[in-house]
């Protein structure tokens, strides 16, 4: 048995850049061969994934793929926007939306521990390429009987994914994912805000006149509410091509029926 010492750990180390607990291990499995050892490290890629699993991963790029009546969106990030600028995160970005996509057919919703599994390995040969710790952070798909689109904004830092039913146009569905990306709507119409929430709002909204006449309180309570309709429903908002109309007025034959809109790195 080779005698490791810690100036052979440090030469290796020096060389692959690997962790020392990881260079001591690699000696001892080859008897203190250096040659031998870097290879054994080359193939364990698994090592350096573990190694850089810890490191925060707040850049990245949000992408998403339709296929006929399905699609996918899919968020990865990585350390640095250096990395996620790079043409080879950026390939892997485009082969794992199609991979998620075709493996998780049949799937509707929130697909992300499916796209972690189905990535898992091929993760963990960026990460031992590239350096840096990479997550395939969550995955969503849509399979409809309308029509879905996608819109990505800055390069893939906002990604938006729209589920439709009714007359409209590729060109109009487009700009209602850019008016999602640019205004931030919590919900597609009031219908949807769960009783609690709207509850709290009329209680906000009481407290700010307190004071006038009952029936007048009620009166503004219900032009507040109205207009907080306008701030977090899609279809209620001042539409983005104009600001005197909205979606709903705008295009009365179509239905919205869902969307998601993510930001890279948010909090969820």
């Amino acid at each position: 048995m080779a005698n490791i010492t810690a100036a052979l750990v440090k030469e290796l180390r020096d060389k692959t850049d690997a962790g020392m607990m990881d260079c001591k291990k690699a000696l001892s499995e080859t008897n203190g061969d250096m040659a031998a050892a870097i290879e054994y490290l080359r193939k364990a890629g698994i090592t350096k994934a573990e190694k850089r699993s810890g490191k925060a991963v707040k850049e990245g790029k949000i992408s998403s793929l339709v296929s006929g009546k399905a699609a996918i969106m899919v968020e990865i990030l990585s350390e640095t926007d250096f990395v996620a600028s790079n043409d080879k995160f950026k390939g892997y970005v485009q082969s794992a939306t199609e991979s998620v996509l075709k493996g998780t057919a049949g799937s509707d919703g929130d697909v992300s521990e499916k796209a972690q599994a189905l990535e898992k390995d091929n993760l963990v040969n960026l990460i031992a390429v590239i350096g840096e710790n990479i997550q395939l952070r969550r995955a969503h798909r849509f399979e409809t009987a309308g029509t879905i689109a996608t819109y990505l904004h800055l390069g893939g830092k906002i990604g938006v994914m729209l589920d439709v039913e009714g007359e409209s146009t590729p060109e109009f569905l487009n700009d209602i994912c850019m008016h999602i990306a640019a205004f931030k709507p919590s919900y597609v119409r009031p219908e949807e805000i769960p009783a609690e929430a709207v509850a709290k709002e009329k209680e906000i909204a009481a407290a700010q006149v307190v004071g006038k006449p009952a029936n007048i309180v009620d009166k503004i309570v219900i032009g507040k509410i109205q207009k907080w309709y306008g701030d977090v429903c899609l279809v209620k908002q001042p539409w983005i091509r104009d600001d005197k109309t909205t979606i709903e007025k705008a295009a009365p034959k179509l239905k919205v029926k869902r969307f998601i809109r993510w930001e890279v790195g948010q909090e969820l």
